[in-house]
């Protein structure tokens, strides 16, 4: 059994600076164009902060769930990764998707209306941008602007509790998942993944990371010569 906090240790051992998460955003939004790439470094030092927030500010641990109403997009790892890391369970998609368990302590979304709704408190709002400092319109009242306040989080973390492999890890309309279930066998490699749902994301992304490999996301639809041309460039290989 690996857990998710150990397939990011794991990481760090092998080559903390080593890409493991590359994006470009092929959607059409603010975004577009852009090209991320994340070390495992990197990663954790988000995942810590992350963490941290949801420890000291929301008092998240096990036996609390954190909504994630996010795209497949690299903020979505390293926040599924800091619930994980608190030991939480993640629900993964709107409430229309999958309704509210009784234990949901937060909400993290980059959709401000969500955010705003009387029944989603408390709420993180995420900005997906890279560059961001703050949301390009002020978040409702009593939501936390991420791209604001994330940065003050301290860069490295100790969890209050410890998960069991027992503990339900996921949670998505397909249904449930333990913590000691959530990494599966892969092959490992450069692994391209064309605008997947959020969970193919998370799921592959875990398994990649677990057999020493990285990931080379696309989030919309590229013509096919870019495709190709990105392909070749990566060394990546479709899942």
């Amino acid at each position: 059994m690996t857990l998710p906090s150990a397939v990011l240790a794991a990481m760090l051992r092998a080559d903390g600076t080593a890409p493991r998460l590359t994006t470009y955003d092929d959607t059409d939004s603010p975004t577009r164009g852009e090209r991320i790439e994340l070390s495992a470094k990197v990663i954790a030092n988000w995942v810590a902060k992350a963490a941290n927030l949801l420890q000291d500010e929301f008092d998240v641990s096990t036996g609390t769930s954190i909504r994630l109403a996010l795209p497949a997009h690299w903020r979505t790892a390293y926040w599924a990764l800091a619930a994980w890391s608190v030991g939480a369970t993640v629900v993964l998609g709107r409430p229309e998707e999958v309704p509210d368990p009784d234990d949901l302590a937060l909400t993290v979304t980059d959709d401000p209306v969500l955010a705003g709704e009387p029944d989603v408190d408390p709420a993180v709002l995420v900005t997906l941008a890279a560059l961001s400092r703050s949301a390009p319109t002020p978040p409702p009242t009593g939501v936390l602007d991420e791209a604001r306040e994330l940065a003050t989080f301290a860069d490295t973390f100790t969890a209050w509790d410890e998960v069991g492999p027992g503990d339900t890890g996921l949670i998505t309309a397909t249904g449930t998942t333990a913590y000691g279930d959530l990494v599966r066998a892969h092959d490992g490699g450069r692994v391209h993944l064309l605008d997947p749902s959020p969970e193919a994301f998370l799921r592959t992304s875990l398994d990649v990371w677990a057999a020493g490999g990285s990931i080379v996301l696309s989030r919309g639809r590229p013509a096919p010569d870019t495709l190709a041309a990105r392909l070749g460039t990566e060394r990546a290989t479709p899942a």
